[in-house]
């Protein structure tokens, strides 16, 4: 009996929508170029025009200023970074070129095994989500309301949108993963049909000897006939 691998057995051509993997990774390649567009545009807007976006400690009610042109120059070179990334993933998966997705996948990796660390700190320091709730503006939305819930009930709330969050993440990353093994095989079973049609050329006997071999089987003929 033949047995499969873990990995065959989450192997699906489809995603969601019933679209293909190839499809999908696409459009989420465009969809997070799009975001990442978007978020550059905004940083060099603001580093543009630092006093209009410029955050002051009062607003912030701590003492850090987060708005400050080294942070926003950092932010805007990893926005391009990931523009960059994720244009070579859906040139990849457009052009069936295997190695143009691997730094999305990695990427997808990185971002699913940072929010997982932070699912578990939050589990394993409760009291880290009252310190950012001090930390939030005063006009910020139900504030009061959110802070006067229970250590417990704010850790189950923030643990079950975690856990959507991871279980959507893994999923997209399933998607690009099956787009990877999609091209791969495509690219594989090209060069075994390149390879199998030219063994069977190279193994065709060459012209002369099959016009040679029936005159060696007559002339044997002719020989056994004389000698009788």
């Amino acid at each position: 009996m033949m047995t499969t691998s873990p990995w065959d057995r989450w192997y699906s051509a489809n995603c969601c929508l019933c679209c293909h993997v190839r499809t999908g990774t696409i459009i989420l390649g465009v969809w997070y170029m799009l975001i990442n567009a978007v978020v550059l545009l905004i940083l060099l807007t603001a580093l543009s025009d630092p006093e209009q976006y410029h955050l002051t400690s009062a607003e912030l009610a701590n003492d850090l200023d987060v708005m400050d042109d080294a942070n926003m120059c950092i932010a805007s070179a990893i926005s391009l970074l990931m523009i960059l990334i994720c244009g070579m993933a859906t040139y990849g998966a457009f052009k069936l070129r295997a190695a143009w997705i691997i730094p999305f996948f990695c990427y997808q990796i990185f971002d699913f095994a940072l929010n997982t660390l932070v699912a578990v700190s939050i589990v394993v320091y409760p009291n880290t989500i009252q310190d950012y709730l001090q930390q939030l503006p005063d006009n910020f939305p139900y504030k009061e309301e959110i802070a006067a819930l229970s250590n417990v009930c704010l850790v189950l709330i923030v643990l079950i949108f975690m856990s959507c969050i991871l279980g959507f993440k893994a999923y997209l990353i399933a998607c690009v993963w099956n787009c990877y093994r999609y091209v791969c095989s495509r690219g594989t079973a090209e060069i075994l049909l390149y390879v199998t049609t030219n063994d069977t050329t190279v193994l065709l006997p060459p012209y002369d000897d099959c016009v040679s071999v029936p005159s060696k089987q007559g002339a044997h003929l002719s020989l056994s006939t004389m000698t009788a």
